[in-house]
């Protein structure tokens, strides 16, 4: 079972945030930049949300709203949840599967560390199986 902890390990540790005042068009555009699919929304130190594509696409786009004039606050997710660093990459599916969601942040001891996404997720399970395959195949050319 992989623990987050690898998966941060392997991914790094940045997080990409903006302040809640921030316009959807600053947000989209820094995550064009850094190559994501959210940001967390924080003001003085503390997480107030998180925005993410979907955010966008549903509040913004279909709303007829303009990027370059709402604030991230206006249509960010504010409830947030997290997932603690000692937890389980299998957890983190269950958790993203059954909220719905693609992004997670990470905490360790109540202090945020991290945050990672679907694909990530998905990128460690396949390497997890390509490891397990290879050793499996490794152990039958052992036995022949």
């Amino acid at each position: 079972m992989i623990q987050i902890r690898t998966l941060l390990e392997s991914k790094g540790f940045d997080i990409w945030s903006v302040h809640p005042e921030s316009t959807v068009y600053d947000a989209l555009k820094m995550m064009a930049e850094k190559d994501i699919g959210a940001l967390l929304v924080i003001e003085q130190g503390e997480v107030r949300g998180i925005f993410s594509e979907r955010d966008y696409a549903r509040k913004v786009i279909l709303k007829g709203k303009n990027s370059q004039e709402t604030p991230v606050n206006d249509i960010m997710t504010p409830a947030v949840i997290y997932l603690r660093i000692d937890q389980s990459v299998e957890e983190c599916m269950e958790v993203m599967t059954t909220h719905h969601i693609g992004h997670l942040p990470i905490l360790e001891e109540n202090k945020l560390i991290g945050i990672i996404s679907i694909g990530d997720v998905v990128k460690a399970v396949i390497a997890d199986q390509e490891f397990m395959i290879d050793q499996l195949e490794s152990y039958i050319r052992q036995e022949r």
